[in-house]
């Protein structure tokens, strides 16, 4: 009798130790496999709205130089980087073929002159000889044939044209002789501006042939250390906002590869210029942005990364783009709010595997007008017990901190966005709220 009563006090403090444990067990795993989620916090603070675009740096000038005339290379006096003025002698010709027609049509010059100073001799002694033709003329008319005067008349006109023609050859051989002087200097290779040489194509005793085109020997960049200019290449769908940024005279900010840690911040657009690219179909447009370049930092030819600021909003309510994102599954969402879930999922289903064609597609002042219906959306925050209570009319009700495990609809009214936050203009959140932005995986804490 005493070992039954054993027996059944032993049962009955293992059935205890197991209605209990398993009672235990069952919370624990109801716990457990209730969803946790990712939440973060709306912020109050600042937004900046960009644009990034990639680009190339380039002189605001570029002034090739080359030469008018042929011949080898003799002298050069400047290198790559070198600074340099105006009219600075960069190199040389060889001049002594150009000289020589200098000296040949100096001669010829001078012989048009002598022969100008001939001819009007002649002129003279013509004039001479029909003033006493005239004068016998006038003594006695028998004196000479009026042939004779005919003669002597022409004789002079004859010299007259004479004296024109060769002041004429003087004034050829004149030219011919400047130009020749001019191919002289054209030897000297000059420098037309104050600037940097930041290309050097040719070497001492290289031949230059003139001939067909003219051959490019230095590039020189003038204020090279006053200002750069960045040419940027800006999609179709930016460029709206680029030329409001530009009315707006709002900053640009961009970098460079040679300093990766530095980034160049007296940057402003230029110019946006109304020479669209077309690549595959997609529209681009250049847009020049100038900065200073006091240090030299940038060189030509560097590629920058570039932000366009388009504007910037201040002390505004943001929440993280995630929040936006997150897709909540029906069960996780409760029964007050799962109408939300059905609007989202026939506005999926709208959307066929098969391309609509152009008679199926919306007007486009409809479809303006969806995108500005748009704004309007949905995120999720953890439901509480208060507000699950009051939502069943349950007077008690543990403390708010306390979540249901189910998630509550908040309809927003969101502007604009940048890469990680959203502007919300209007909604029933405020700052420090959290909103769920994921589901954390199983065994996170």
């Amino acid at each position: 009798m005493r070992t039954l009563i054993k027996v059944i006090v032993i049962l009955a403090i293992l059935g205890g130790i197991g209605y209990f444990g398993f009672t235990k067990g069952q919370r624990w795993l109801a716990e457990r496999s209730k969803p946790r989620f990712r939440t973060a916090k709306l912020e109050t603070g600042d937004l900046r709205l960009s644009v990034n675009a990639s680009g190339e740096v380039k002189p605001v000038l570029s002034v090739k130089i080359g030469s008018f005339v042929s011949g080898p290379i003799v002298k050069l006096y400047v290198d790559f980087n070198d600074e340099v003025k105006k009219d600075q002698l960069l190199a040389e010709i060889d001049p002594r073929i150009y000289q020589a027609a200098v000296d040949r049509d100096m001669a010829a010059m001078l012989t048009r002159m002598a022969d100008v100073e001939r001819v009007k001799a002649e002129l003279q002694r013509a004039v001479n000889d029909e003033k006493r033709s005239v004068a016998l003329k006038a003594e006695n008319p028998d004196f000479i044939a009026q042939t004779e005067m005919d003669q002597y008349r022409f004789a002079r006109q004859a010299l007259d044209a004479q004296v024109k023609v060769a002041e004429a050859g003087v004034k050829q051989a004149q030219a011919n002789l400047e130009t020749s002087q001019a191919n002289v200097n054209y030897t000297k290779i000059l420098s037309p501006v104050d600037g940097i040489v930041i290309d050097r194509k040719i070497d001492p005793g290289q031949t230059l042939a003139a001939s067909f085109q003219t051959p490019e020997l230095f590039v020189i960049a003038p204020d090279l250390r006053e200002k750069m200019h960045i040419f940027a290449s800006v999609d179709e769908a930016d460029i709206g906002l680029i030329k409001g940024a530009k009315e707006s005279r709002q900053p640009v900010y961009f970098t460079v590869d040679a300093y990766p840690g530095q980034v160049f911040d007296k940057g402003y657009i230029e110019q946006i210029r109304l020479s669209p690219t077309v690549t595959q179909s997609v529209v681009t447009y250049p847009v020049i942005v100038a900065s200073e370049n006091a240090d030299l930092k940038l060189l030509p030819g560097m590629t920058a990364q570039i932000t366009f600021q388009v504007s910037e909003l201040t002390g505004i309510l943001k929440i993280p783009n995630a929040a936006l994102r997150f897709p909540p599954e029906k069960s996780h969402v409760r029964d007050a709010d799962q109408k939300f879930l059905e609007l989202s999922l026939s506005a999926d289903s709208s959307d066929g595997d098969d391309k609509a064609t152009s008679s199926q597609e919306p007007p486009v002042d409809d479809a303006a007008n969806a995108a500005k219906a748009a704004t309007k959306r949905i995120v999720w925050v953890q439901e509480t017990f208060a507000e699950s209570a009051s939502a069943s009319n349950d007077v008690a009700a543990p403390s708010e901190s306390l979540y249901t495990g189910k998630l509550k609809a908040v309809e927003i009214t969101i502007g604009e966005s940048d890469y990680r936050f959203t502007h919300v203009v209007s909604g029933d959140l405020k700052a420090d709220d959290e909103v769920v932005v994921g589901l954390k995986p199983p065994g996170a804490p």
